[in-house]
């Protein structure tokens, strides 16, 4: 039974024509071969799979073969390259820096570069996983990679090229490989299955590539795996089922669903993903490429960027017929706000329905439904006019009494009378109603009409000299915004039972209540209690001295400094209406200085001073003191 050789190592390219996704690597490889200016060191950093041992190796055999192709390619007929093939070589050493990492291999290493080639050209050392190395070993093989013999080349390969101190990277030239495209994989895919005779679908080996992460080498051993899996028949079914990669029609059914403004139908195919076992960061990341891809295909310019097949392209592109540019760029935002609060949140599902159901929202505003919508009161300018009732006996004396609304009632100019105004009744029922106006459009007459008067408080009497002339009382009520009509954000924050805005009657009469000292104090020392607890600063600015009293409304508040100025200021328009209202009167002013006299500089007592100072204050203590034969201790 012959030996199984996995993929990866059976297609591994030996000529640097069949190096996969890195023809500007190659190409400078193959240029200084050919103009003989190859350097003493090799750098060759990059992802893993990508190409860089195998592009080491294809370099020692070129510069060692003896009779080079035109196109700077190894023979594979010299004995350098026949032994080469046989991994027989002693001109081509690999060393894996991973397990010969100390101070002794590099010597040792050190020790066989010394010897020369016994045949060839060069000695060529490749030293994989270099970044593996100690400190200690990178120091004792810095002087021989400066300086080698002129046939020693060595070549280093690592993933992790930030591993490498600098003075390493200063004495290789630094080859950077890229991830391998997803194209290049899946031709090179369908190129090896042509070789093996598998049955491989298109889109198939597209997933799989995908699924590789820009790794050829990974790419050939899933290959392998789905070739044993599908008995030498590759499907997409086969892929999808197999490598837990979500289909690409779940994400354009469900954008399809977001257009619409579906909710129900994206939140269904969520639960049908889930339900598959699908991880819920995959599937939002998932959604973020695919929201990405069709915006790159709403212009035929930017569609080149995407890294699918045709058949995968061109639904990508009839999608993005359908897609607003503004849906697109608030979905993409609100996928990525999604991605980053995913891990850290507690409801993972729920914060995935919820930036769906944002995205079914995006680009466009919540409709409302205007049933949902309490009804609106009424403008002044549509209020038919009507004679309000009564109940008391007409009265010929009596001029006519009107009802105004309340934005009008200071402004109405088309009777040339004197007009009365009269406050409406509260209203009775337990559901607070719009309130109406009433109106009774009076004749033109210069003789006042008789009218029905009420035995209620009468306001007072507003007489309207010099009217302007207007064409008609609807014309002048049109003028006038609507005195009971709310906004739409009072409507929505508050229901329904909205009770109408009243206009205010007029300035009321300034308060005038006297007050003293001791009233003004309590006053302050109120507010300073109010605010103690959030601004100590202003409590030490309102009680560190006592307000001046200046008669009849005037108030002088000293400070210590500009600090303390500063915090009345701010606090300048809230105090004063804390003051007025307490003391009743708003025709308080105060101002503020800034105390110019000098304080008075604290000392330290000593114990003598105090005990004076307390006989002083208190005569008993003395008194105590003599007759006790007290004394202080001064030791």
């Amino acid at each position: 039974m012959e030996n199984f050789v996995v993929s990866a190592r059976k297609y591994r390219p030996a000529t640097f024509d069949m190096v996969v996704g890195q023809i500007s690597i190659t190409n400078t490889l193959k240029n200084a071969i050919r103009n003989n200016q190859l350097a003493q060191a090799f750098l060759f950093c990059g992802p893993r799979g990508v190409g860089k041992t195998t592009c080491a190796r294809i370099l020692a055999k070129t510069i060692n073969c003896e009779r080079p192709t035109e196109n700077i390619e190894p023979c594979n007929e010299c004995t350098s390259c026949t032994t080469f093939n046989e991994s027989s070589s002693f001109n081509i050493h690999e060393l894996d820096a991973a397990s010969n990492n100390s101070v002794d291999d590099i010597r040792n290493l050190v020790d066989q570069v010394r010897i020369p080639p016994q045949m060839g050209r060069y000695k060529v050392y490749i030293i994989d996983e270099v970044h593996m190395l100690s400190s200690a070993a990178f120091n004792a093989f810095l002087k021989t990679l400066e300086e080698p013999p002129a046939y020693a080349k060595f070549i280093l390969a690592t993933t992790e090229k930030h591993k490498i101190i600098p003075t390493i990277l200063s004495r290789c030239q630094i080859f950077d490989f890229k991830r391998i495209t997803i194209q290049d994989i899946a031709s090179h895919l369908s190129y090896v299955a042509q070789k093996e005779n598998v049955a491989a679908d298109p889109e198939a080996l597209h997933i799989i590539a995908q699924k590789a992460d820009g790794a050829l080498r990974d790419a050939l051993s899933v290959f392998d795996q789905m070739v044993n899996l599908g008995n030498r028949t590759i499907s997409r079914e086969l892929v999808l089922e197999n490598l837990n990669v979500l289909d690409h029609d779940y994400y354009f059914r469900m954008v399809d669903h977001m257009l619409r403004g579906n909710i129900q139908g994206t939140l269904l195919i969520l639960n049908e993903i889930i339900e598959k076992g699908f991880d819920g960061q995959n599937f939002i990341t998932g959604l973020g490429e695919h929201l990405r891809n069709v915006l790159m295909c709403v212009d035929a310019s930017t569609s080149r960027l995407l890294d699918s097949s045709d058949s995968v392209k061109e639904k990508f592109v009839q999608q993005a017929k359908s897609s607003p540019l503004l849906f697109l760029i608030d979905a993409l935002e609100i996928c990525n706000k999604c991605d980053v609060n995913y891990r850290t949140s507690n409801h993972k599902r729920l914060t995935l329905e919820v930036a769906l159901i944002q995205i079914c929202q995006a680009g466009k505003p919540v409709p409302f439904e205007a049933k949902d919508l309490p009804p609106v009161p009424p403008a002044v300018s549509e209020v038919k006019p009507e004679v309000k009732t009564v109940e008391s006996a007409p009265s010929a004396a009596t001029p006519v009494s009107v009802v105004p609304p309340p934005a009008v009632a200071e402004s109405v100019q088309s009777a040339a009378m004197p007009v009365t105004a009269v406050p409406a009744a509260p209203v009775s029922e337990p559901e607070v109603q719009p309130s109406t106006v009433t109106v009774e459009t009076v004749p033109e007459k210069s003789e006042p009409l008789p009218v029905v008067s009420k035995p209620e408080p009468v306001a007072e009497t507003k007489s309207i000299a010099n009217p302007e002339p207007q064409s008609s009382s609807a014309e002048t009520l049109d003028k006038f915004p609507a005195a009971s009509v709310h906004s739409i954000r009072d409507i929505l924050s508050q229901g329904a039972n909205v009770a109408p805005k009243q206009e205010s009657k007029g300035p009321a009469e300034a308060r005038k209540e006297l007050f003293d000292h001791d009233k003004l104090l309590t006053a302050i020392n109120k507010y300073a209690e109010k605010i103690q607890d959030h601004s100590s600063m202003l409590f030490t600015a309102l009680t560190a001295h006592q307000p001046q009293f200046k008669a009849p409304f005037g108030i002088r508040l000293t400070l210590d400094n500009a600090i303390l100025q500063k915090e009345v200021n701010d606090a300048w328009i809230e105090l004063m209406a804390f003051l007025k209202e307490e003391l009743q009167n708003d025709l308080i002013e105060m101002e503020t200085e800034i105390n110019t006299q000098p304080i008075d500089t604290k000392r330290f007592l000593s114990d003598k001073d105090k005990l004076d100072a307390m006989k002083l204050k208190n005569p008993n203590i003395a008194a105590l003191s003599d007759q006790l034969n007290l004394e202080l201790d001064v030791s």
